[in-house]
């Protein structure tokens, strides 16, 4: 079948908001793509699944979760991590050029890369969106969403929150928010702390300003419900095993050796679906999954994975708006 997905994948840039983003055909769980395509309203804001007796929705056996980090061009202009050695830069260096370059690939290249991937899949992702990226490349940003992803917060820049008051900790969220709604129309439910690292005042500082859930816990492999403030608050578990910024840029792994892990991973949790909720997650970062060999390796997972039957992949505020109402969902009598 004839496509003209890698040709929208540069006009996009060049014509900002021409429909260079089509939305895939197959919606998650069967829902119609033109929605999504004609407003951002729809694609911001899905309508909560329904469970039908099972432990997802309708058919579903196994849901997968991927998130798609959207940092290049948040980082900081030297001291940020990356495969080049560690150097202190006097203060007459403004920057780490190289390193920043690096970064760049992201946002020139990387992103689009897997949008186009997510598209030929009919994959819808949530994007962690640094404010300062989201900044810096405008257009990206608004693309990922054109094209039904979920925009979701990961903090205005590269920050440790554990070291800020609560008031500098409130604003830091409240930014985190407000920058990328007002670049992409839409208000993130959802938030990643810079390397998970949460402070003692995020959980109850997330929960006041109407996040929806968290994703900084590692401890299940199933959504799950927590007290927070006194009242529910949504974990839609992360992954370092899955994760391509651990295994791969932490240079432990080859992208056929990442498969491998993936595929193994999907294996057993496919197989305990069968008599319980289970909940894949994996994650892909701009600059990493979106270089040409792993964008291979991608495709072959995606492909892998949609070859069985009952799996579907989901956005994670579809995840934890699903979490919310169903009475199966875990809830835990300790928040860490």
């Amino acid at each position: 079948m004839t496509t003209d997905i890698t040709a929208s994948r540069r006009s996009f840039l060049t014509h900002a908001g021409a429909g260079a983003g089509m939305v895939a055909a197959g919606m998650a769980l069967g829902g119609s793509a033109a929605g999504a395509a004609e407003s951002k309203t729809t694609a911001t804001k899905p309508a909560p699944l329904k469970s039908q007796g099972g432990f997802w929705p309708g058919d579903t056996r196994l849901v997968i979760s991927v998130s798609m980090q959207f940092e290049a061009g948040g980082q900081p202009l030297k001291g940020t991590d990356s495969p080049f050695p560690k150097v202190d830069f006097p203060d007459s260096v403004p920057s780490d050029a190289v390193a920043n370059t690096w970064f760049a690939y992201g946002y020139r290249e990387g992103v689009p890369r897997m949008l186009d991937l997510w598209d030929k899949h009919g994959v819808k992702v949530t994007s962690h969106m640094i404010g300062e990226a989201v900044r810096k490349n405008p257009d990206l940003a608004r693309e990922i969403v054109k094209r039904g992803h979920e925009a979701a917060g990961h903090g205005p820049r590269w920050s440790s929150e554990y070291a800020m008051s609560r008031e500098e900790e409130r604003q830091f969220l409240t930014d985190a928010r407000t920058m990328v709604a007002e670049v992409t129309g839409q208000t993130p439910v959802g938030y990643n702390a810079n390397w998970l690292r949460r402070g003692p005042h995020t959980l109850p500082l997330l929960q006041e300003l109407g996040y929806l859930y968290h994703i900084d816990d590692v401890s299940r492999d199933e959504p799950f419900i927590e007290q927070v403030n006194g009242h529910d608050f949504v974990v839609v578990p992360y992954t370092l095993r899955n994760n391509d910024i651990v295994l791969i840029e932490g240079r432990n792994y080859t992208p056929t050796q990442f498969l491998e892990q993936v595929t193994l991973d999907f294996d057993q949790l496919y197989e305990e679906a069968g008599h319980r909720r289970r909940m894949m997650s994996i994650s892909a970062h701009d600059r990493i999954s979106g270089t040409p060999q792993m964008v291979r390796v991608w495709d072959k997972f995606l492909t892998y994975a949609k070859s069985h039957p009952g799996v579907t992949f989901l956005r994670k505020d579809e995840i934890a708006r699903f979490a919310a109402g169903s009475p199966l969902t875990v809830r835990e009598t300790e928040t860490i």
